[in-house]
This record gives C-alpha cells, sequence and structure tokens, in this order.
C-alpha cells in the first residue's frame, strides 16, 4: 500500500488533527521521504528523518522528487548529503516534469527513476557518479 502525505509528516489530514506520521505509526508502515534536489533540502530532510526516530517508525529511503535537467551545485552534492542527513538510501530520482508525461509512459519509464527495493533498476552510486562530473566551463 502506499499513501501519498503531500506537504509533510505533520500535515493534518482530518478534524482529530491526524498526521500522516500517526498513520504510519498506526499501520506499522515505513515512510518513503521525497524531497526536492536543490539547496535548503538538507535540513527538513534531517529534521522529518530525527521526528520518524523519535516516533519508532521506519524510514525506508529518500527520493528526489524532482530531478533537475541541469542540476546546481547545491542539488549535485546533496545527492552525497541526502543519504546521510536522512540516515536512509536514496532509493530515486525522478526527472523534473515527469508529473506531466502521460500515465501510461510515466509507468513504463519509472523503474528508471527507482531503486531496485522500490521496484526499479535505478542505481544510487551510478546516478551520484555521474552527477558529480565537472561542470562545463565557459
Amino acid at each position: 500500500m502506499l499513501v501519498e502525505g503531500a506537504g509533510g509528516l505533520f500535515v493534518r489530514f482530518d478534524e482529530e488533527g491526524g498526521t500522516l506520521a500517526d498513520a504510519a505509526a498506526l499501520l506499522g508502515a515505513p515512510v518513503l521521504v521525497v524531497v526536492p534536489a536543490g539547496l535548503g533540502t538538507l535540513n527538513p530532510t534531517a529534521l522529518t528523518a530525527e521526528a520518524l526516530r523519535a516516533r519508532g517508525i521506519e524510514q525506508l529511503g529518500v527520493v528526489v522528487g524532482s530531478w533537475p535537467d541541469a542540476p546546481d551545485l547545491a542539488a549535485r552534492c546533496n545527492l552525497a548529503d541526502l543519504p546521510k542527513e536522512a540516515g536512509a538510501p536514496l532509493l530515486g530520482a525522478v526527472p523534473e516534469g515527469s508529473g506531466a508525461l502521460d500515465p501510461k509512459e510515466f509507468r513504463a519509464a519509472a523503474g528508471g527513476w527507482l531503486a531496485p527495493a522500490l521496484g526499479g533498476t535505478w542505481d544510487a552510486e551510478a546516478f551520484t557518479e555521474a552527477q558529480a562530473a565537472p561542470l562545463p566551463v565557459g
């Protein structure tokens, strides 16, 4: 089962103040944290991971939710830093703009964006190495 919690771990989704964290704890479900690629993502990622650990909720991993076609230095550095801050593996990078794909095209491509732990073929080490290539000068 997959439950999407747009907005973050503590956004209320019912009149009693229940949150995604409450639902995950109630279900005993691991949480996959989806984060932006660029500057400013490490702190919220670390805080989310800390909150999950404090509640005894397993964090399955981290997925970059919108990997840019031309990543800047912060995004490229974050590939190595995100697993450290999250205390969980990097499990994918979804290309920027992929949400606009036809659902059939999206499903066909998604396996290439996600690691084997999520049913895909994406390789975090190879992706990180490829993205860490020097920026072109000019």
